[in-house]
C-alpha cells in the first residue's frame, strides 16, 4: 500500500504502468517538486488499510515470507500521521504488532510488541535506519523521511521524470552519504530512489515494480528493497487496498499492540 504510499516508491526506470505515460510537464520548482512527491507518496486519502506479502530472499536466493496488514491515520493538524501494522504469518511472528506515531517537529514515536515475550518495546530514535523485522527495509521506510530532514536538489529533468538529490542536514545520523529519487512528472510518485555511500558507490536501492489505481489514487501494489552489498532483497506486495475509511483514533493507541483492533484489520 501506499500508507499514503507506506514503504514508497515506484516502478524500475524504463517499466511502463498503463495510465501513468504522458507529456513531459514544464518544471515547477525543487520545493514544489518535492512537496506534490511527498503528498502523493504519503497523504492520499484521509487514511489507508492494505494486507501485504512480504518475501525476504537471502543470499543464497533462500526464500521466507510474512504476511501483514498495514493502517494509515492522518491528523488533523496537517502532516502528522500514525501507523498500525499487524503480522498474521508465519506462527514465529504472528501478533507481532507495530505502531508509529509520525511528527514533523521531533523524532517519531514508534512502539514494537512482541507477542512470545508479551513485551512492549519502544524503537528509540537512533535504531530508525536499522532492518524492520529482519528485512531489507528499514524502520524509517515504515513512515518516510521528513523533508526538512534533508537538502533537495533537481539534477535533472528530462523524459517523463525529475530526478531528484538529497543529501541528509545530519550525515552523522544515518549510514547513506546521499539518495537519488527519480519521480514521475504526471503522478508526482518516486519510480526510484537509490542510495549511496560517502565513497560514491550505490549500495541499496528501492523500487516499485507495479502500480494500479484504487479510488481515483494511483497505487504502490507491488515493491522492492534490495542491499546490493549482502545480496538480498525484501519484495512487498500489497492487496484490498483501500482509502477513507474512517479508522478511529483508538486504533493506533499504544493498548493496540497487545488487543489487535480486528474489527478494523479487513480480511485478517
Amino acid at each position: 500500500m501506499n500508507p499514503k504510499h507506506l514503504f514508497k516508491t515506484a516502478l524500475i526506470t524504463g517499466l511502463t504502468v498503463a495510465g501513468l505515460a504522458g507529456p513531459a510537464l514544464s518544471a515547477p520548482s525543487v520545493d514544489e517538486i518535492v512537496k506534490k512527491t511527498n503528498e502523493a507518496s504519503y497523504y492520499q486519502g484521509e487514511d489507508g488499510r492494505a494486507a501485504v506479502k512480504m518475501t525476504i530472499t537471502d543470499a543464497q536466493g533462500r526464500t521466507r515470507s510474512r504476511a501483514f496488514t498495514v493502517m494509515r491515520r492522518d491528523e488533523a493538524d496537517g502532516g502528522e500521521q500514525k501507523f498500525y501494522i499487524y503480522f498474521s504469518a508465519p506462527a514465529d511472528v504472528a501478533r507481532m504488532a507495530f505502531i508509529v506515531h509520525k511528527h514533523l517537529d521531533r523524532d517519531d514515536d514508534r512502539w514494537l510488541y512482541l507477542p512470545a515475550m508479551d513485551l512492549v518495546k519502544r524503537i528509540a530514535a537512533s535504531d530508525k535506519r536499522t532492518s524492520f523485522v529482519g528485512s531489507d527495509f528499514f524502520y524509517e521506510d515504515v513512515s518516510g523521511r521528513r523533508l526538512a530532514d534533508d537538502e533537495h536538489t533537481l539534477v535533472k529533468d528530462s523524459g517523463p521524470y525529475y530526478v531528484l538529490k538529497h543529501t541528509p542536514k545530519d550525515k552523522g545520523s544515518v549510514e547513506f552519504d546521499h539518495y537519488v529519487m527519480y519521480v514521475h512528472k504526471k503522478t508526482f510518485l518516486p519510480t526510484k530512489v537509490e542510495y549511496f555511500d560517502s565513497k560514491g558507490a550505490l549500495y541499496r536501492t528501492m523500487t516499485v515494480n507495479a502500480v494500479k489505481t484504487v479510488q481515483g489514487h494511483p497505487t504502490v501494489t507491488k515493491a522492492t528493497m534490495e542491499d546490493l552489498r549482502a545480496k538480498t532483497k525484501t519484495v512487498l506486495e500489497y492487496s484490498d487496498v483501500a482509502y477513507d475509511l474512517g479508522l478511529p483514533d483508538r486504533v493506533f493507541k499504544e493498548r493496540s499492540l497487545r488487543r489487535a483492533p480486528r474489527k478494523y484489520l479487513g480480511g485478517q
